[in-house]
């Protein structure tokens, strides 16, 4: 099919007081990941100083939210206590409260992990579960008057035989489903078709070709594909060298509509992004 771009009404997404304003402009996710372990950048930013330092740098780049983890979720990681989560991110959000202008993402699917970094002052939940493993962290979101990611994650997915867009959307209504039993706005949720969660190769082609039709929700989209294996089946290429390839699904993204982008490299990203959009709004 051909990819046509979509246009995007300006909107604003409320932080428990920071209002995020998407659609005319992508709003570029910095990711500041505090362990040891993660795919790409695991170990660089493992103590609370350089989270710290990074998180800053990212902002300076051009971040307009930032998306905290304490615990990789990569194919073969290491679950950790929450105990040991909770001592890596819950400093850094701290640290980052009032010293940043933007709104900083707790990326946990643990409760105990979540109502930590939000008593912290986190003002955003990013669940990859989509609210389905623990519908708690939508009560907590709406307790704490956060915004909130909710990520596709779909054990069997990768079998199923139904069209891969049908499927989400079925997805995303139970988590918004689950989300206004809680008492959480839907306009206070973002989603995420995550990209290498249970799914083929072949269906990470398609989502990212049909990023667009997710949008028939009504709800924002966020796209995290930077640097992920997704482009290595294509390329043959290590973490490292995927940069090229990470700005090629950003720039097709932000084509099609999506609103955030969720990102190692902010500025090239965030470049990317601008010149996409620019395109995309001189399109009759």
């Amino acid at each position: 099919m051909t990819v046509q771009p979509q246009s995007s009404p300006v909107r604003t997404l409320e932080c428990r007081g920071i209002r995020v304003e998407y659609g005319a402009a992508p709003v570029i996710v910095g990711i500041v990941n505090v362990t040891p372990d993660s795919f790409y950048d695991g170990g660089r930013h493992a103590t609370t100083e350089a989270a710290v330092a990074q998180a800053e740098r990212l902002v300076a780049e051009g971040a307009g939210l930032l998306d905290i983890g304490g615990m990789s979720t990569r194919p073969g990681h290491t679950e950790i206590s929450v105990a040991e989560e909770i001592a890596r991110v819950v400093p850094v959000i701290a640290a980052l409260v009032g010293k940043v202008a933007v709104p900083l993402s707790i990326d946990s699917y643990r409760p105990a992990v979540v109502r930590a970094a939000l008593e912290a002052g986190a003002q955003v939940v990013n669940d990859i579960h989509g609210f389905q493993r623990a519908p708690e962290l939508a009560r907590l979101a709406a307790e704490f008057g956060a915004a909130a990611i909710a990520m596709h994650f779909e054990k069997g997915f990768e079998t199923a035989a139904d069209d891969v867009i049908e499927r989400q959307l079925a997805f995303f209504r139970r988590t918004l489903a689950i989300a206004a039993e809680a008492g959480l706005p839907a306009e206070r949720v973002v989603i995420d078709p995550g990209i290498g969660f249970h799914k083929t190769q072949p269906q990470n082609l398609e989502l990212l070709a049909r990023l667009g039709e997710l949008r028939a929700l009504g709800l924002p989209v966020l796209l995290g594909a930077s640097r992920k294996s997704v482009i290595s089946h294509v390329l043959d290429l290590p973490p490292d060298e995927r940069l090229e390839a990470t700005l090629a699904t950003t720039a097709l993204a932000v084509w099609q509509g999506v609103e955030f982008l969720r990102v190692h490299d902010v500025r090239a990203n965030l470049r990317a992004a601008r010149m996409a959009a620019a395109l995309r709004h001189a399109t009759p």
